[in-house]
């Protein structure tokens, strides 16, 4: 009996997909150029099934490769040659939410918007906030440990999972983590799972942390002549001791681009533009837009336009949430880097940006949570044109390069996946890669969970 004639047999004809059409859906992820068909498809409906799967897997050493909206931009979720895809799309239920301890337990497969959304329903607020929010699911968030634009106030998904029931690789059951505020019971268990893209285990249940949301917030978009001046501002805000909870920049490329698209009535003629919000107590709020505001104008911003309502506010962050996509319009190939690096060294890191695309005749629109020194340089490209690939692929080598030497890394939110893996050595060395997958072996010892992802 084949692989696939044993989960048709164990989950129905229906969970298996094998059609050409099926498996072309699943061959790729967010990520350009990468793709591979699978061997097959199969979408659980129950914890009980998707431990079905990964001990039909691990018996005849089969591949699996679990995915969710295929939002991913490393190609964390590329399948690989003759693999099972797990996707938990079906697992989109919220189980509970807690509000006596300040709880939510959900499935993987529930999308990030709507966690959000139950969330302000129940009077609570949770923070994360991927630019993939509308489509991506929370089990992909925690898989890669997702950022967002509230990153540098509220942390990104490690600081909101509590607890996670996990199926591994032979198909038992863990469990780790609880509701508990304090809990040093033995090894972090929880911590391993997140950010290791499906290399470890399957996720299958997610208790995650909410808060109470803010009272008042404020927005306000500063527009800057000079790249450098609005990373300075950057800088200075944080170093006047004010936190905001969105602190975003976008360049002209990218201005340009939003404006095409959107329409927000964004100048095109400025060299940059930052988005800046500040939560909280309304007191609090009204002076640190103010200081906020007079900061930016002492380092070189030519205006800084204020909201004076939430939908002005909404469609003032609508120019940074809108970045991917109107920048994916201006290109056949779009590719979407990620590096972070101290707060301190972000003028740096822009100004290398500026100069390896103009040494290499390339077009990059960068944009990204400057203030938390995570930046996405965006090349745009045209696969098709093999020398301008070959003129990116150094580029971005230059990139990443550039981003370690300053004492940052090579990927802030997006994971290593395909995509980045051939960089991991360099910015981590040796004895942390080994750690890694001496830890993969213990989890994976036939090596049957998403293989060649992060390391081969």
């Amino acid at each position: 009996m084949t692989v696939i004639e044993k989960l048709q047999e164990a989950l129905g004809d229906d969970a298996v997909r094998t059609s050409a059409e099926d498996l072309s859906v699943y061959a790729f992820d967010g990520t350009a150029i990468l793709s591979q068909l699978p061997a097959c498809v199969v979408l659980p409906e129950s914890v009980d099934q998707v431990a079905t799967i990964l001990s039909i897997a691990n018996d005849t050493q089969t591949a699996v490769v679990t995915r969710g909206s295929g939002t991913g931009l490393a190609g964390g979720s590329v399948p690989s040659p003759g693999c099972i895809v797990l996707c938990l799309v079906k697992l989109n239920q919220i189980l509970e939410v807690d509000t006596a301890n300040l709880t939510m337990t959900v499935e993987p497969g529930v999308l990030t918007q709507k966690i959000a959304d139950t969330a302000t329903a129940a009077g609570l607020f949770y923070p994360p906030d991927p630019g993939s929010i509308k489509i991506s699911t929370i089990g992909g968030n925690v898989a890669n440990n997702s950022g967002g634009l509230r990153g540098l106030k509220y942390g990104v998904t490690r600081d909101y999972v509590m607890a996670m029931e996990v199926v591994l690789a032979d198909g038992r059951m863990l469990q780790t983590g609880t509701k508990c505020v304090k809990d040093v019971a033995g090894f972090s268990l929880r911590d391993l799972f997140i950010g290791s893209e499906g290399t470890l285990g399957v996720m299958t249940k997610i208790t995650l942390k909410l808060i109470p949301p803010p009272e008042a917030k404020a927005t306000m978009l500063g527009l800057f002549d000079q790249m450098t001046d609005a990373a300075r501002t950057i800088s200075a805000i944080i170093e006047a001791r004010i936190i905001p909870c969105t602190l975003e920049f976008l360049d002209r490329t990218t201005v340009a681009c939003v404006e095409d698209f959107a329409h927000i009535g964004l100048p095109t003629d400025v060299e940059a533009l930052t988005l800046m919000e500040v939560d909280g107590h309304p007191a609090q709020v009204a002076e640190a837009a103010d200081q906020i505001e007079q900061i930016a104008l002492e380092h070189g911003a030519r205006e800084v336009r204020r909201a004076g309502s939430e939908e002005e506010a909404t469609r003032l962050a609508s120019a940074r949430r809108t970045a991917f996509s109107a920048l994916a319009r201006r290109a056949p190939t779009v590719i979407l880097e990620d590096v972070t690096v101290p707060r301190s060294e972000l003028a740096k890191m822009v100004a290398a940006v500026e100069r390896i695309a103009k040494e290499h005749d390339l077009e990059v629109g960068t944009f990204g949570h400057m203030g938390d020194g995570n930046l996405h340089p965006t090349f745009l490209t045209d696969e098709r044109n093999e020398a301008e690939m070959q003129r990116v692929e150094v580029a971005m080598k230059e990139v990443f390069q550039t981003a370690v030497d300053l004492g940052g890394t090579i990927t802030g939110e997006h994971g290593v996946g395909l995509a980045k893996k051939p960089f991991l050595r360099g910015a981590l060395g040796d004895v942390p890669l080994d750690v890694m997958k001496s830890l993969k072996g213990v989890f994976d010892p036939q090596g049957i969970l998403n293989p060649g992802k992060i390391f081969d």
